[in-house]
């Protein structure tokens, strides 16, 4: 039997992005970037501390670390999507991950943190004269690592784009692919 054209699809993804995570990111942090992400055609792959892990949001959305941090490096991407949760707790933590977002950074690759995601980014020691969002909570550690922190709904700097809450989603997946766009 023969195949029509319309029994396939051919995708051609037009942005390599990492989404860095671990257990108990914040669900909608998470999936609804990559969903929108994908829809564009770009590519997500997850990475996490060990490859083959089941990492879980605080929800239960369960997601495979494809990658381990280790393997990776900054050039096999354009972007690094950094979800909330209790996920940037436990990365900022692990030496690995803290070099990798520092990289990106200095690399003026793109970089998209939610909520707790600019966590990874204070650990990282690159928001000096950076204006961006984050969590409430973790409103005074940004400005002790010389960030500028503003009480808004979605921070684009150069690079960086940054929101406070899944609240804030909306905002945030604009201000990323209209970077990603960019990034082509």
């Amino acid at each position: 039997m023969i195949s029509s054209k319309k029994d396939f699809k051919i995708k051609v993804f037009m942005v390599k992005v990492a989404a860095i995570v671990d257990d108990m990111f914040e669900d909608s942090e998470y999936l609804e970037p990559v969903e929108a992400f994908e829809e564009k055609g770009h590519f997500v792959t997850n990475i996490g501390i060990k490859k083959g892990n089941i990492v879980k949001g605080k929800k239960g959305s369960q997601i495979e670390i494809e990658k381990a941090i280790k393997d990776v490096k900054v050039n096999d991407f354009e972007a690094l999507l950094i979800p909330g949760g209790s996920s940037p707790t436990t990365l900022r933590t692990n030496e690995e991950a803290v070099k990798l977002v520092k990289e990106f950074m200095e690399k003026k690759k793109a970089v998209f943190a939610i909520c707790h995601g600019p966590q990874l980014l204070i650990s990282a020691d690159v928001l000096n004269n950076r204006n961006l969002t984050g969590y409430k909570s973790i409103k005074d550690d940004i400005i002790q690592a010389g960030g500028n922190y503003f009480d808004k709904e979605v921070v684009v700097d150069e690079n960086l784009v940054t929101s406070r809450t899944p609240d804030d989603l909306t905002y945030f997946i604009s201000e990323a692919l209209k970077l990603l766009s960019l990034e082509k």
